[in-house]
């Protein structure tokens, strides 16, 4: 049975709909949860593959949030042993920065529901594919990466050219929240410190349209996320090298 590694930076920002994803496979998952362990020192090495979830800090945090550097050299270590690796959000950020690509604050954020396209090579990537030519999709994010420059660009929205990305073959950023479901985008509109940012954003949509807009579109995005979140799944659980890297 393959296990595989979840950090969680905060309790409002669970798998989500990939937990019952994840369970159907019959994989089992660790959880690191860094608000709570701050000094957590997990190692890849007895895991099938690692996903990163997301949460209100940033990349430029990492000198006040140690975690994310630890965060950073687990998911370097992951690359190297060639394990699956998803990064959500957050995750995404990591993960690009990781390889060496900006991170930068939006001119505008995206909160709510935005149109999300396919470029070529996602529209003929095996774990992205089922988003066809594209798809309104849920986001929260006031930071985004730059596409690595040696990573396939997957998906794009308007105001956002980064939206997806593929390193190697089984390493991928997303940048919308494909495991978000109605209960989770409902939890974080009633976070105070999520309403807040929603309300400091200055977007023409406010709560109630999300809601709205959430009733219309969800049950299809959870239809798209079993499918992508299942390609993904298919890659987890070669057997691969050992190695844990130190610090540096």
């Amino acid at each position: 049975m393959s296990r595989l590694l979840v950090f969680q930076h905060v309790a409002a920002e669970p798998l989500g709909t990939l937990d019952r994803l994840i369970r159907g496979r019959g994989h089992r998952t660790k959880f690191v949860n860094f608000e709570r362990q701050p000094d957590a020192a997990p190692c890849i090495d007895r895991y099938s593959g690692l996903i990163v979830l997301g949460g209100p800090m940033n990349v430029d945090d990492k000198a006040q949030r140690a975690h994310l550097l630890t965060e950073m050299r687990t998911i370097e270590a992951a690359l190297y042993q060639g394990k699956p690796v998803l990064g959500i959000c957050l995750g995404a950020q990591l993960l690009a920065h990781v390889l060496g690509a900006p991170i930068r604050r939006q001119r505008e954020a995206e909160i709510g529901w935005y149109e999300v396209t396919t470029t070529d090579a996602g529209r003929s990537d095996s774990v992205i594919a089922p988003l066809g030519a594209g798809a309104p999709l849920f986001q929260w994010h006031n930071y985004a990466f730059e596409v690595p420059g040696q990573a396939q660009h997957l998906a794009q929205s308007a105001g956002c050219a980064g939206q997806a990305f593929r390193y190697g073959t089984n390493a991928y950023g997303f940048q919308f929240h494909l495991e978000a479901n109605q209960a989770l985008i409902e939890r974080w509109l009633a976070t105070p410190a999520y309403r807040a940012e929603l309300c400091a954003a200055g977007l023409p949509h406010g709560a109630d349209a999300i809601r709205a807009t959430t009733a219309r579109e969800v049950a299809a995005m959870e239809q798209r996320a079993e499918l992508v979140f299942g390609e993904f799944l298919d890659l987890v659980g070669r057997p691969l090298r050992r190695i844990c890297l130190g610090s540096r």
